[in-house]
């Protein structure tokens, strides 16, 4: 018998993989994929909806750390609870923090796991 933990990491799951082709639309297959690089730089976290969008957290009571939406744009983004990437050399002190895509290329997903990988280090 799974343990309440297991079984609310799954119906938590279950509502993401539910949620991807409501709020993706066309774009289903790339919201899909978009969670599949996610889980897989940091198979740690655990996917939950967050304000109605994918969220991803090291556990279903701690803050989101990484999410997904569609918009306009497909977005992949960092709360502030997640490490951030700072360039202390950067002229400016803009900490980016999310991403909008037209398009998920094999550049563009090596990047996103990178991030993710960083996010929860």
């Amino acid at each position: 018998m799974p343990t309440k933990k297991a079984k609310k990491n799954a119906d938590n799951l279950t509502a993401v993989l539910e949620k991807i082709p409501q709020m993706f639309g066309d774009d289903a297959d790339l919201g899909m994929r978009m969670h599949d690089i996610i889980m897989a730089a940091a198979p740690e976290l655990k996917p939950r909806l967050w304000y109605g969008m994918p969220g991803y957290a090291k556990a279903a009571s701690k803050p989101v750390l990484v999410f997904i939406r569609k918009d306009d744009y497909l977005t992949f983004g960092l709360t502030e609870k997640a490490n951030l990437l700072i360039d202390e050399d950067a002229p400016d002190k803009l900490i980016p923090n999310a991403w909008f895509l037209t398009e998920l290329d094999e550049a563009t997903e090596s990047r996103m796991a990178a991030i993710a990988r960083a996010a929860t280090s």
